[in-house]
């Protein structure tokens, strides 16, 4: 499985820009979050850590087309995957994993695999590397820091209460705690 997953890794770095709002540094840490938070929870590897790669693979397609990443990204993954002749058992699995991964995707984690990946891709919002991401989103998208304070407030303020795992729940915590102390630094810092 080593190899196999060594394979997908390069497969999406090939796909994804190297870094920005949701570069291949991104799927990186919700990786190693997977990782981590999976193994604590007792989550199926074989699913989870292919799902984590190919959480995002579409976010370009996405840009270009406005074709939900995450639909576009399931397929793309069940192709790569029946490729090189992944363990057909584990392929839908890693697929609702990916549909039901986003914010407001319209399918719910209905799987520990799948609210590991949840987890992990809304906790890589949160927090100093939260802010940062958002940050270079508005930017990207030609916003400033209204627009990021904007985010945060409407979107990243409200994923503690959306964590499915114990284990995200402690993490997201921390990371929600920080963010509230960086709103309260920069109102304080822009409005003297």
């Amino acid at each position: 499985m080593d190899d196999d997953i060594e394979k997908m890794r390069e497969h999406v770095r090939a796909a994804l820009p190297g870094s920005g709002s949701h570069g291949f540094d991104h799927t990186a840490r919700v990786v190693r979050l997977c990782e981590a938070i999976g193994a604590h929870e007792g989550a199926d590897m074989a699913i989870l850590i292919p799902a984590a790669l190919f959480h995002d693979i579409a976010r370009p397609l996405e840009e270009e087309t406005g074709v939900p990443h995450e639909e576009a990204g399931a397929q793309m993954a069940e192709t790569y995957l029946r490729s090189i002749h992944y363990p057909e058992n584990r392929i839908p699995g890693i697929i609702h994993a990916i549909r039901a991964h986003r914010y407001r995707a319209s399918t719910a984690p209905g799987t520990l695999e799948a609210r590991v990946l949840s987890d992990a891709d809304n906790l890589d919002a949160m927090g100093a590397v939260g802010i940062a991401r958002t940050l270079l989103q508005a930017g990207e998208r030609g916003g400033g820091i209204p627009d990021a304070v904007d985010h945060i407030r409407a979107k990243l303020l409200n994923l503690r209460a959306r964590m499915y795992t114990e284990t995200a729940r402690g993490i997201a915590g921390e990371r929600h705690a920080f963010l509230i102390a960086f709103l309260a630094a920069l109102d304080y810092e822009m409005h003297p």
